[in-house]
Parts: structure tokens; sequence; C-alpha cells
């Protein structure tokens, strides 16, 4: 049952997920029946597996839940903007109620059962009997006065026949009865256990046993059939649907493992056949078969039950067709479902960690064999280093996840935040589907979550203000995401007003932040928004106004050796980029070394490399094919002892569009590089990045190039700004 518990916590939260996203999609515009049958779909999978579980809390809350949904797609109710907000909080508690269940609690607390008992008060007002002329027994009725020999009866008929293991493997099949009574009624049920052995040779732990049910009930086939899918593998099932003919009872019969005449007789005492239906359909059928052994044809196959329903006008034969392209795409689904597999967590971080040790050992391996010269050797570990390359890469592309689910939570977000401040807001999403180490994408929804509200708040106007100065009522705000140079970038723009300059400056004029009269460029000005305790706004709400957010999203994307970068423009709106490495754990690296230091640098923001041949010893800057490219001696900038080497080259560097150098004594080539963070004592130091081990064993430093470049840029500006200086003295 912890199994089971666990895999309803997991994929109970994922049919959640579709639930709501479903619903955010229906209320901005119409939707399609398919969309309302796949939250419907999703809700009755979640009830229906808390009966698995024996969840009770869950399975009342969602019966109601289901009853509403089950009105929507059958035209009983039409869909409305409180209709939807309802439904959404009821998604909301039910993330309560599987959190409830996570943490191990026996039953809900007082306020949790106090909101779900007032969400089930308002959804009872919604739970009307339905419409005349949409229940099955009055289909069946029209079926039924029509003719055409077609045999009709008001109920489904389940056989299920349950495998030996399925004790072995936790499931009770009582269980499955019942959660086949929360979708219907179980009008009769006869139990089987016709395959039991003797008594000496029956194993206890084996189950023998098989139902035969008359059921009634509004579900689709593929609604029962989700009753049995965690025994699926594990069992026979068959089920005909109402208005089935009495040839498929028959081939129901002929192929049960029971005796025909016996399994007959539970049919004719179930109500599913009358006898006098059965002997004549046994008589027609022993008929039809002589006729066919004498004319040497085989038997044909009975109608489908699509067929007749078409026939006797019960159905458009469109809507027949619809249903066999939706149910082959099911089973398409189900096709690639059954090809993925789930992995703890831990496991694959376990994974990681052993493929960079093997990493360390290849590069040991590869350096042992260049000393030894013997050729055969260096083949087989260049051949050894070739394949751990790939082996790293396929464990780093199973971290990947696409950052589109983190996005898709926002349209939540921007819906509730926007019906509470009374603006008229769009999100846009654009590439949802660009890959990042999962680890970040856990770690970047909290930094997005405080950008996102702080777009709504505080950048986009409300529309009665936008339009007074000429935008369209309805503001716009963007999430997008690309790779660049071997990161990837988050960017968060709105529409909206922008940054207020003079107003940033004053507050930190106010706090301390910036003496008065002190010269600010543009840049630095903005930047002061991310300072600890700052706020610009002019009373504190619930979303926002007590300066605890813009330093909180810095500091934890810093955490994730990432940066964030505003640009605004007063009338037209924000941007804010966020730029994060692909993966925490293993990167392309180009080794360098400077005295007896090795460092190394990210290889995809290396751009070129070449030779200082310039005499630079009083700038730092040269001219690089007509543009002008700022550079950081390491020897200078940690102060590394030794000579100078007659001959120093430059490494190229570009982040986030700028180009910087980076000057080195001796390039070494390009080295695989397992990321090992440093301790917290050392964070304070300014262009490292992180550790590595050699082949070696020894220790050579991880650049950061973001610090780097900004720290060239800042060199350039001061010196441009010095020349500048020069310059206009020596005109005056």
């Amino acid at each position: 049952m912890d199994e089971l518990t666990g895999a309803f916590i997991q994929e109970g939260r994922e049919q959640l997920a579709e639930m709501e996203q479903g619903l955010l999609k229906l209320e901005q515009s119409p939707g399609t029946d398919e969309e309302i049958n796949a939250i419907f779909r999703a809700a009755h999978t979640i009830k229906g597996a808390s009966g698995v579980i024996e969840c009770p809390y869950i399975g009342s809350f969602m019966h109601l839940v289901e009853n509403i949904l089950d009105r929507l797609r059958t035209g009983d109710l039409s869909l409305n903007g409180d209709l939807v907000g309802l439904l959404l909080r009821c998604c909301d508690h039910l993330g309560v109620l599987i959190d409830v269940l996570a943490s191990g609690a026996a039953n809900p607390n007082d306020q949790q059962k106090n909101t779900g008992d007032a969400l089930l008060d308002e959804l009872a007002e919604y739970n009307g009997s339905p419409k005349p002329g949409n229940s099955v027994v009055e289909h069946e009725a029209e079926v039924e006065s029509s003719g055409g020999g077609v045999f009709i009866t008001d109920s489904w008929h389940i056989s299920v026949r349950f495998g030996l293991n399925v004790l072995r493997g936790g499931m009770d099949p009582l269980s499955f009865l019942r959660y086949l009574a929360s979708l219907g009624e179980i009008l009769h049920i006869t139990t089987l256990a016709d395959a039991m052995p003797a008594g000496d040779e029956m194993d206890p732990e084996s189950c023998y046993l098989g139902f035969e049910i008359r059921f009634q009930s509004r579900a689709s086939k593929n609604d029962i059939e989700r009753v049995f899918e965690f025994v699926r593998d594990e069992c026979e099932l068959r089920i005909l649907p109402p208005n089935s003919k009495v040839g498929e009872y028959l081939q129901l019969i002929e192929d049960l493992p029971e005796d025909s005449m016996r399994i007959g007789e539970m049919l004719v005492r179930c109500g599913a056949l009358t006898q006098s239906e059965l002997d004549e359909g046994l008589v027609d059928q022993m008929k039809s078969s002589q006729a066919s052994m004498r004319e040497g044809e085989e038997a044909l196959p009975p109608p489908p039950l699509g067929e007749i329903l078409v026939e006797h006008k019960v159905v458009q034969k469109e809507v027949v067709e619809a249903a066999i392209s939706k149910q082959s795409k099911v089973n398409e689904k189900k096709t690639v479902d059954a090809r993925l597999i789930r992995v703890q967590a831990d496991k694959l971080d376990q994974l990681i960690n052993l493929v960079g040790e093997l990493v360390i050992a290849g590069a040991s391996a590869n350096l042992q064999a260049q000393k030894t010269g013997i050729s055969d050797l260096m083949e087989s570990t260049s051949v050894l280093s070739r394949l751990v390359e790939d082996i790293r890469d396929s464990a780093l592309q199973l971290r990947m996840v696409q950052i589109g689910e983190t996005f898709s939570r926002f349209n939540r977000v921007v819906r509730d935040v926007t019906k509470e401040l009374g603006k008229e807001i769009e999100l846009v999403i654009t590439g949802a589907d660009t890959e990042l180490d999962k680890t970040v994408v856990e770690k970047i929804g909290d930094p997005l979550m405080h950008l996102v509200r702080n777009a709504i708040d505080h950048g986009i106007e409300a529309a009665d203000v936008r339009e007074a100065h000429g935008k369209s009522r309805q503001g716009r705000l963007e999430l997008n995401s690309f790779h660049d140079s071997g990161s990837i970038v988050i960017e968060v723009r709105d529409d909206g007003g922008g940054i207020n300059r003079e107003k940033v400056l004053k507050k930190a004029i106010e706090r301390g932040l910036v003496q008065p009269g002190q010269s600010l460029t543009d840049q630095e000005t903005l930047n002061l928004i991310f300072e600890p305790g700052f706020s610009t706004a002019d009373q504190v709400t619930s979303l926002s106004g007590r300066g605890v957010g813009m330093d909180v999203v810095r500091r934890n994307i810093q955490s994730l050796r990432g940066t964030v970068d505003v640009v605004s423009h007063e009338g037209e709106g924000s941007t804010f980029t966020i730029r994060l490495p692909l993966t925490l754990a293993i990167i392309d690296g180009f080794l360098v070394s400077v005295g007896k230091a090795a460092y190394v640098i990210p290889l995809d923001m290396v751009i070129e490399c070449i030779e200082l041949k310039e005499n630079t010893n009083d700038r730092d800057y040269l001219n690089l094919r007509g543009e002008v490219l700022p550079f950081v001696r390491l020897r200078q900038m940690f102060e590394i002892e030794g000579e100078v080497p007659p001959r120093e080259n430059i490494v190229v560097v570009q982040y986030a569009g700028q180009k910087a150098g980076i000057v080195v004594d001796e390039l070494l080539g390009e080295f695989q590089t397992v990321i090992k963070p440093l301790s917290s004592i050392f964070r304070h130091l300014r262009g490292i990045g992180g550790s590595t081990i050699l082949g070696s064993g020894d220790v050579a430093l991880i650049l950061d190039v973001q610090s780097l470049v900004q720290h060239s840029a800042r060199i350039e500006e001061r010196e441009m700004g010095t020349s500048a200086l020069l310059r206009a003295a020596a005109q005056n």
C-alpha cells in the first residue's frame, strides 16, 4: 500500500495540474468537448485511484466535483467564470488533501474539513437533476422500440478473472469492486471460484477468483477499464456495453474459461439474458455455423456496436467516427506512456556523481597513458575517454527537463492576481520546450514567482490608466526562454509603465544606499531595486511593498551560478533577464595555466584564442579587428608570483553579448570538468565559480566568466570616461 500511495500522490498531482490547466484554458476561450472530457477524466482518475488506496476523504470530495464536471460534458451545465473559479478552488483544496495524505495524517484537520465542506456546499448549488432525454435508459428504450432484432439491456456486463499473482502484488480484488461501485450501481454480481484447485494443491498466496457483474452507469468503457488499470496485466477483463447483441454474449460465453452451460446460467441468473434468448441465440448460432460449414465459409463476426447504434438512429455516424478517432489517440498515448519509467531523484543524483568520478578517473588514465608514450595504450585510453564522454552526455540528459511545466504554473497566478487587482493582463509563454537541469528548474520557480507578481503589481498599469496613455486596456506579460552560449536565458517582460529612475534614486538616498550628489549610470540606478529591503511602493499590499522580494530573487539566482539583469524604458515596460547554467554537475572546459596554477574556463563561453603580441602594460584593452576588447590579467588579479613568460595568450570569452579577454600563460586544451562547489568560506572570492580535480590529482579552479566580463566592462567604462575627460580638458 505504501508503494501504491506514493504512486497515487505523484500521479494525483500530475492529474491535478492537468485539471487546473484545462480549466484555465476553458475560461480564456470556449473549449471543445474533448477538453472538457480531459478535465473530467483527470478528476475521475483521482477519485477512482483514491478508492484503490482506500482514502475516503479524497474520494468523497472528488465525487461531487466529478458530478459537476459530468454535467458540464453532457451539457446540463454551462461554463462561466464563477464556476471556473469554484472548480479552481476545489483544485486548490484537492492539492491540500493530497499533501495531507503525503504527510501520513489519517484525516484532514478541522480547518481543512471546514474548507472542504464550504466548497461542497457551493458545488451542491450546481448539482441539479439531469435534463430529460439524456439518460442511458431512455436511449435504450428508443432503440428497443425501433426493433431490428437488437438485444437491449440498460446495463453493462463485466467479466473479470483475476490472475494468480494479484494478491502477491498487494492488491485486494474487493477494493476494485468498491471503486467500481463509485461509478454507478452494481445490479448483480456472481463470484466464481472454478479455478480453485484441490485443498492440498492450493497456494494461499494465489488468487483464484473471478466475477460476473451486471453494472448500471453512465460511465464510458474507458472509465470502467480504468478501474482495473492497476491489475490490467494480471487479469482477464471483458466488458460488454449496453445495447450489445445476443451474439456478443454468446461470443463471451465461448471465450470464458468456464463451462459454457455454467456461464450461460450465470448470465440468465444475473439478468443479462433471458433463458429463451439464450436458447434461441444458441440455436441460431448453431444453424449459422452449420450453414457456413456447408458453404465452406467462415462465420462472420457480429457488427460493431457503433454500427448498431447508428442503424437504429441512437447516435449520428459522425459521433461514432469521432469516438473511434478519440479511442485511437488514447491507445496511442498509452503506448507512449508505456515507454516511460519513473526513477527516484536520489538514484539519478547518485548516477551523476558516479559519472563524475568516472570522468576524473578517465582523465587520470589518459594522463598516465600519455606519460608512457605507448601508442596502443594511448589509443585505448582515447577510446575510453570518448565513451566516458558519451556516457556523461547521456547521464546529463536524464536530468534535463522542459521548463514549460514551471511556466504553466503562472497561468493560475496571473489569473488570480489580475482578478484581485482588477487589471486586464494576458500571459504569453514562448520557449516552453527549452530544457535545463532538473535541479535548476526546481529552484528557479520562487524567483520567477517574485518577478511575475512584481510585474503584475508594479509594472503593468490599470486598464483605465493604460487607455489614457494610448495603450490597449489589456496588458501583456511575456515569459520566454532560450539557449545562449552554454546558458539558458529566461526573460520576464511586461509592457507596463517601466521603472521610474528618479523615484528609485530618491528612495535609495532616503535609505542611505546612495549619497546625495553621487553620480550613477542608468544601469547602476536600476540595480538598486535588488538591494535588501528596497521598495518604491507607496503602500504595503498583500502582493508587494515590503522590500523582501527582489533581493531574494538575486540571491537565489546567484546561488545557481546565474545572474539577473533589468532593462527598463519609462512608459514602455521592463525586461528582467535571468541567465543560468544548463547543468550544475559536469561541463566541457578549456584548461589554461598561469604560473603553477591551473584554471578552467567553460568551453561554451570561449570564442577564440590569440597571442598577446602588443605591448599593453600601460592599458587593459586592445584592438581586436577594429573592436575594443577589454581584458583581465589573471596573474595580477590573483597576485600570482613568478616570472612573466615571454609569450602570453588571450582567451576571448563572451557572456550576455559582451566580449572580454583573459590573459593566461599557457593553453592546455579541452577538459571534461566535474564541478565541485567551493566551501561557504570562499564565497567572497571574485572571479572563481568552483573547483575541479585534474587527472594528476591536482585541484584546478573554475573561472566565473560572468564576473570577469563585468569586471572588464567596468574597466573599459572607467578608462573610456577618463579618456573623455582628458580630451575635454585638452580642448578647454
